[in-house]
């Protein structure tokens, strides 16, 4: 295995060029000009003091040359202290700009990043680990920032060696020919670093965001890991991923802390040389003390912003890493496209597959010349065995996924023309595995339709078993659902789940039922909450229970993305076939005459 193994690129990430990146960053900054002005203003204050002070020490010594005043060496004084603090008013003042404009730049892409990451289908999370998504939107984005502040604080510096060089050249231009003559020199070693500096700060990057995913996913299945004994397995997953960013950050840190000690030892070479032709020049009187004195001061002035900037390059690369990771997740296209954005009016609930093929990837098909019709108000029930194709219609209806050929019509209007923000307002969805959130009941409960009042949520939650279940909470609605509803049991989620979904009254309802036990009683209150919702909906219910079954207008068996049969449970069961198969296999064990007659034989035993 490679060095960096496990690091490679999502499928949804491109190269873009510097040039690319640097005009996109500069579109984020468009809405911050006025602050960008002023700190170019500060910026140019900044460099024109620092650049000052050298020549003013360098007249002053030429002044010791001659005769000299105490009046003078006052001012002189003077200057060189109002210098200082000029610099730092204008340097607190610069900062302070800065940090505000890049806040709210970084704020922005965090924004864009993180409204793409929502906007995608769920066949983008299926493919792609949402730790590694969060790595890009928070880590990423704040390495892009650093970014950003390393450009300003470089830019004082260049202008600042760029009004040091024409003091340098207007005093005496042989010696600034001979220091103008190291400087092709610098840029051509740090360049030689760019490259290397981008691939191992990408690979840097990748191996944060395995860790961020590592940690995510094992403390999201914590419950398991323990219920298992595998706390040492989650830790050996967790070390390995830490380990690997360790290493592949150090040979990054390695490769980002070679670049300036080199330039630094060029830097000395040319200080050396200029130190001794200067030297001799001073000795033969070409040039002032003063002179020398100011190419020896500048030296300082002139190479630490030309050596950051030759440095820069190679650290550039962290930043524009960053920016090219959070771009990626913005830019990556959607599976799921609208063609149109139609105004979707209130929906009757008809639907109708005519001629649909699906499939996830183009060795597994789901469907295939599908069809099927589900009228405005009919419940029907989806059963088979796994993989045969029913959490897929739902998925399609919901618009999750998209498919391949075939129409799937809504009221008689083409899903894919629908505007999809407004169709899905008027679907109500319970997963297999209720998702709360960490806050109270009613919070949960009026999360799609935030207006409705406690007192409407409670009138609800009593039309179900009468509203005993309130009873078995600590603060009835105000009870914390705690992390992934885990401080409920799997029955109350699931009447949570589906009284979310009552308060907002859809016009499709779709169902993937919990496969989980539930005792009898806290089953007869689902299925209260369940008739209240079927009764004004259109319903497409993955079933596992037999009273969900029971209660469908139609039940549609489907085998390999096949409808085999179809009909209500007692037509179904007489014909003697898949159903009744399936019926057997994993519903006869629910119904009361089954319990009734297992009861029996084991009082006869």
């Amino acid at each position: 295995m490679g060095f960096f193994s496990g690091l490679d690129t999502e499928p949804y990430d491109r190269q873009y060029s510097d040039r690319v990146l640097v005009i996109r960053i500069i579109q984020y900054f468009r809405p911050h000009i006025k602050q960008m002005a002023w700190i170019g203003f500060y910026l140019l204050l900044i460099a024109v003091a620092g650049a000052s002070v050298p020549l003013l020490v360098s007249y002053a010594v030429d002044l010791v040359g001659g005769d000299i005043t105490t009046r003078e060496i006052m001012w002189v004084s003077l200057f060189v202290v109002s210098a200082g603090s000029l610099v730092w008013l204008a340097n607190w003042f610069r900062r302070r700009l800065t940090v505000q404009a890049i806040g709210n730049v970084v704020l922005a892409i965090r924004t864009d990043a993180f409204q793409a990451a929502a906007a995608h289908d769920l066949s983008f999370y299926d493919e792609f680990s949402s730790g590694k998504i969060v790595s890009r939107i928070t880590s990423d984005s704040r390495d892009f920032g650093q970014m950003v502040t390393l450009i300003t604080d470089l830019i004082s510096q260049v202008a600042q060696a760029l009004f040091v060089g024409i003091a340098l050249a207007i005093v005496e231009w042989k010696l600034m020919l001979y220091l103008l003559g190291f400087l092709p020199v610098v840029f051509i070693i740090a360049l030689s670093f760019r490259k290397m500096a981008r691939k191992v700060t990408r690979h840097g990057m990748r191996a944060m965001a395995n860790v961020n995913a590592a940690i995510k996913e094992t403390i999201s299945g914590i419950s398991v890991s323990k219920n298992f004994r595998q706390e040492e397995t989650i830790f050996k997953d967790f070390n390995e991923a830490n380990l690997s960013s360790y290493r592949v950050n150090l040979k990054r840190g390695f490769v980002l802390s070679l670049v300036f000690p080199t330039l630094n030892t060029v830097a000395y070479f040319g200080t050396a040389f200029i130190l001794y032709i200067g030297g001799l020049n001073v000795a033969e009187s070409v040039i002032s003390a003063g002179a020398w004195y100011l190419f020896l001061q500048g030296l300082f002035y002139f190479w630490f912003p030309v050596l950051n900037l030759s440095a820069f390059w190679a650290q550039l690369q962290s930043g524009l890493s960053a920016a090219e990771r959070s771009f990626a997740l913005i830019d990556a296209e959607p599976s799921v496209v609208q063609i149109n954005h139609t105004d979707v009016p209130i929906l009757k609930g008809e639907i109708r597959f005519n001629k649909v093929c699906f499939q996830y990837t183009e060795q597994e098909h789901i469907l295939e010349d599908f069809d099927l019709h589900i009228h405005p108000g009919e419940n029907v029930a989806l059963v088979g065995h796994t993989g045969a194709g029913k959490s897929s219609l739902a998925k399609l209806v919901a618009r999750f996924y998209e498919f391949q050929e075939g129409s799937l019509t809504i009221d008689g209007l083409d899903i894919r023309n629908l505007d999809l923000a407004k169709y899905r307002r008027q679907l109500g969805i319970v997963s297999q595995m209720p998702f709360l959130f960490s806050e109270t009941l009613s919070q949960n409960i009026r999360y799609a339709q935030p207006e409705i009042s406690d007192e409407e949520i409670e009138t609800l939650a009593k039309r179900i078993g009468d509203g005993e279940w309130l009873e078995t909470l600590p603060q009835g609605l105000q009870t914390e659902a705690g992390e992934r509803g885990g401080s409920l049991s799997m029955g109350q989620r699931q009447l949570v789940s589906l009284l979310r979904v009552l308060v907002q009254r859809p016009a499709i309802f779709i169902l993937d039922e919990a496969t989980a036990s539930i005792d009898p009683f806290t089953e007869w209150q689902i299925q209260q909450a369940l008739n209240l919702i079927l009764e004004n909906t259109t319903s497409i219910l993955i079933a596992h229970r037999l009273s969900t079954v029971k209660a469908a207008d139609r039940i549609i068996v489907l085998e390999q993305g096949k409808i085999i049969e179809e009909g209500d449970h007692k037509s179904l069961l007489e014909q003697e076939g898949h159903y009744a198969s399936l019926y057997n296999t994993y519903f006869r064990h629910q119904s009361l005459a089954y319990v009734e007659q297992a009861r029996e034989l084991s009082e006869g035993d």
